[in-house]
């Protein structure tokens, strides 16, 4: 697999109350994927980008869900959300990403 394809499967951190409480309790990150990604890619590209072991990924399929636009009724798009297990004594500074 080319590093320019593992570039391109995470697309953004998920962060929210129950995530944070994932990656302190559990060492549990969680990523919005492309929805072609499968669980390999995700391992090699979390690996790839954030220097760090991985130990499971697990893969979510959000549906997206109706909208109203004035008088149109429309959907927002499928998603798809993985949730990354790292070793012992891993771990992801997202802030020291950015900077870097």
């Amino acid at each position: 697999m080319n590093k320019e394809h593992l570039m391109t499967v995470l697309i953004a951190p998920h962060v929210t109350e129950k995530t944070s409480r994932m990656m302190q309790n559990h060492n549990q990150y969680t990523f919005r994927v492309r929805r072609t990604a499968t669980k390999t890619e995700i391992k090699r590209a979390v690996e790839l980008m954030f220097e760090v072991k991985v130990e499971g990924v697990q893969v979510s399929n959000e549906p997206g869900k109706q909208r109203r636009f004035g008088k149109t009724v429309g959907r927002t798009q499928d998603w798809k959300k993985a949730y990354v297990s790292l070793a012992e004594g891993q771990a992801i500074d997202y802030e020291a990403r950015a900077r870097g």
